[in-house]
């Protein structure tokens, strides 16, 4: 527990000894939780998550400005390039085909609109650009080359690419790779022991079996949860528990407040508590100090203080755009506004030639 006779704040953490940590400088080249065998026990994880609120968001500050450049904003956008249809059963979704939200299946776009619309993002301050399709699993074929080629063109346009697209083998995360691909989104949406009470039609491990392939292809992992379900401060935990212990860490961990669309199983589910919100993102930064932090859905409930406190405690994305896939998101204006009041600068988007693959 000590290097060059320095106790190492992510050790004391890692062994249970939150009390301790929390007074030493963090030192992010000792961080043990991104070695392998290391990591965090439960205990060690509620420890972190059941501090006072002030003092895990100030500890979670003081990580955040010794890992990342603290005054940086990146800037995502998100584009369902298929929408609707799919045959799981998510709780939260609107484009589950087993409720009626209003959401009408389309057919996968053309690969000339999504480049399109990559530019027209770029052109409106993202770095970043966010392919979403409506299905349970990759499958072979037409449908997947083309998506392979929309990565190629956001690529071309020089942003950072992601996709979510549901489960899919080493072979198709390698061919993700090869076409451009930065990473992956496969949310674990929320704990193991609450998972099935939120969806039937695919394990925790199914999701933790396409982690490992994406792993695998050397693709960069983006995998979060979502707030507000109904779930318990246990179950929470549990989440931060599965994220932190991933070898290596996810580099992207969106936090989402539910958006509860009416025709879900979720409708009437009241709005998660801004201290919830805030107290996730400030233990995800303690827990994954080198991780991109992503308010993601939900965040047009979120008033501007919150998300103030939010960047204070570790945030350090957003999406811009007027939708996340199928619901309402956060006017750029105000977003653009809203950093500049604080401070904050958005990464500023990158030439083709600059991005690495």
């Amino acid at each position: 527990m000590r290097v060059g006779g320095v106790l190492r704040f992510v050790d004391l953490l890692q062994h249970g000894h939150y009390e301790f940590a929390r007074v030493l400088p963090y030192q992010p080249l000792d961080n043990a939780l991104q070695q392998p065998g290391g990591g965090p026990t439960r205990e060690a994880v509620a420890q972190v998550y059941h501090r006072g609120l002030l003092d895990l968001v100030f500890d979670a500050a003081r990580v955040h400005r010794t890992t990342q450049d603290a005054a940086e904003v990146q800037c995502a956008s998100l584009l369902s390039v298929k929408t609707g249809g799919c045959p799981e059963n998510c709780s939260y979704c609107p484009q589950s085909a087993h409720y009626s939200t209003g959401v009408e299946a389309e057919p996968l776009m053309a690969i000339g609109e999504v480049a399109a619309a990559a530019r027209t993002a770029k052109a409106n301050g993202a770095d970043r650009f966010c392919l979403g399709a409506a299905w349970r699993e990759v499958q072979d074929g037409p449908e997947f080359d083309r998506v392979l080629e929309m990565v190629g063109a956001v690529k071309r346009a020089g942003l950072e690419t992601c996709v979510t697209l549901g489960m899919l083998t080493p072979p198709q995360a390698e061919r993700l790779r090869d076409a451009g691909l930065d990473y992956y989104n496969h949310n674990l949406d929320t704990g193991r022991d609450f998972y099935k009470q939120i969806i039937t039609t695919r394990c925790y491990d199914d999701r933790l079996r396409t982690l490992e392939a994406v792993r695998e292809a050397g693709l960069k992992v983006c995998c979060g949860g979502i707030l507000g379900m109904g779930e318990s401060h246990d179950d929470r935990i549990d989440l931060l528990h599965e994220l932190a212990r991933q070898r290596p860490q996810p580099e992207s961990v969106p936090i989402n407040a539910l958006v509860a669309v009416p025709g879900t199983p979720l409708a009437d589910q009241p709005p998660v508590a801004w201290d919830d919100l805030l107290r996730m993102v400030a233990a995800a930064r303690v827990l994954m100090p080198q991780a991109r932090i992503r308010l993601s859905a939900g965040r047009l409930q979120m008033s501007d203080t919150l998300q103030a406190f939010c960047f204070l405690a570790g945030a350090n994305s957003i999406f811009l755009g007027d939708r996340l896939l199928t619901t309402p998101n956060a006017d750029a204006d105000g977003d653009f506004a809203l950093l500049e009041r604080l401070g904050l600068r958005a990464v500023e988007p990158r030439e083709a030639e600059t991005v690495s693959s």
